[in-house]
């Protein structure tokens, strides 16, 4: 009977204070040890503890399809991971890739001890995880020394402008081995300046550009994520497009013509003019 009532709490909602807000972590009734992360209503991460390889949200399995594609399969890479949700993508990675070695930057301390605590790492998993803002601990990789760097930051629903800009995007690609990736979780809506403007950023530090998404975002009719990659390398562009097409939610990937058409000549962000991204209606999150 003990074991039946620990069962039964650990199903039940944990929230807490965070420093960016209130926390939520809801079970997935549908799977036994699987969890969405929500900080004031909008959703981050969700895990399954389970299997960890699970993706549950669209633009996880369009950077878990990057994170595929950045070297052999099953060999060990050097991941950053900007913004740290409830680790889904580390927690991916160590699945995957087992031996990567991968850093966190989360600035959110009470959320980091709340994921770890709630939702604990693979112990064997080469992880580390730092409470920084994260211009502050890019600054301190060294250069070239990842294979993948995901930006995945969000202050509630909103990127900080401060990891919009050129500047940013500067340091992103100094600590980026050549060859490497740069994969950004980006949200946006009609008219879709802000996407725009990042993709001109992106365009001034990247040789190769790619974006990944719903069609229904990319034709500016509703609001969502799309996923933005960027190489000094040539991206392999059939490969990504078959798995985004086979996904539950099929994405479209733009590159090339089609993706500098698309930015429709839009400027690139400085540190000078940066601000967040927009924030989205309240209708999303219903």
């Amino acid at each position: 009977m003990a074991r039946n009532k620990r069962t039964r709490e650990a199903r039940e909602a944990v929230v807490e204070k965070v420093d960016g807000g209130l926390a939520e972590l809801m079970p997935d009734r549908d799977r036994p040890r699987a969890w969405t992360l929500l900080v004031d209503g909008a959703p981050q991460s969700h895990v399954d503890l389970d299997d960890p390889a699970h993706l549950a949200f669209e633009y996880q399995r369009r950077i878990g399809h990057i994170a595929d594609l950045v070297a052999p399969p099953g060999k060990p890479i050097h991941a950053l991971h900007l913004g740290g949700g409830a680790f889904t993508l580390a927690r991916y990675i160590a699945a995957t890739r087992p031996r990567s070695t991968q850093q966190i930057v989360e600035r959110d301390a009470a959320l980091i001890q709340l994921v770890r605590r709630e939702l604990p790492l693979d112990p064997g998993a080469r992880v580390r995880v730092r409470a920084v803002d994260a211009r502050e601990g890019l600054a301190k990789i060294a250069d070239g020394w990842a294979d993948l760097v995901i930006a995945d930051v969000f202050s509630g629903a909103r990127t900080p402008g401060h990891l919009t800009s050129t500047e940013f995007l500067t340091d992103v690609r100094r600590v980026i081995k050549p060859g490497g990736y740069y994969a950004a979780n980006l949200a946006d809506g009609p008219p879709l300046a802000h996407l725009r403007g990042q993709l001109a950023t992106a365009a001034a530090l990247f040789p190769e550009l790619a974006l990944v998404a719903d069609p229904t975002v990319l034709r500016g009719k509703r609001f969502g994520n799309a996923v933005l990659l960027g190489s000094d390398h040539a991206l392999p562009i059939a490969e990504l497009t078959r798995r985004s097409a086979g996904d539950p939610h099929p994405g479209r990937v733009e590159h090339g013509r089609g993706l500098r058409d698309f930015s429709g000549g839009a400027a690139a962000v400085t540190d000078a003019n940066a601000v967040a991204s927009p924030a989205p209606p309240p209708s999303v999150f219903r």
